[in-house]
C-alpha cells in the first residue's frame, strides 16, 4: 500500500511540473510510474488469489 501511495505522491509532484518540463520527458515519466503501478496491481492480484 505505501508503495501506490508513493506513486500517486510522485505522480502529483509531476503533473505540478508538466507545465515547465518538455513533452518527451513527461510522457516518460508518466509511462514510468504507469509501469509501476501495473505492476503492484498485478502482483497484488497474485496474493490475493494465493491468499483464498
Amino acid at each position: 500500500m505505501f508503495f501506490l501511495l508513493a506513486a500517486v505522491l510522485m505522480f502529483w509532484m509531476l503533473l505540478g511540473t508538466v507545465a515547465h518540463v518538455p513533452a518527451p520527458i513527461s510522457l516518460i515519466a508518466a509511462v514510468v510510474i504507469l509501469g509501476w503501478l501495473l505492476q503492484f496491481a498485478i502482483h497484488e492480484r497474485r496474493t490475493h488469489r494465493r491468499n483464498n
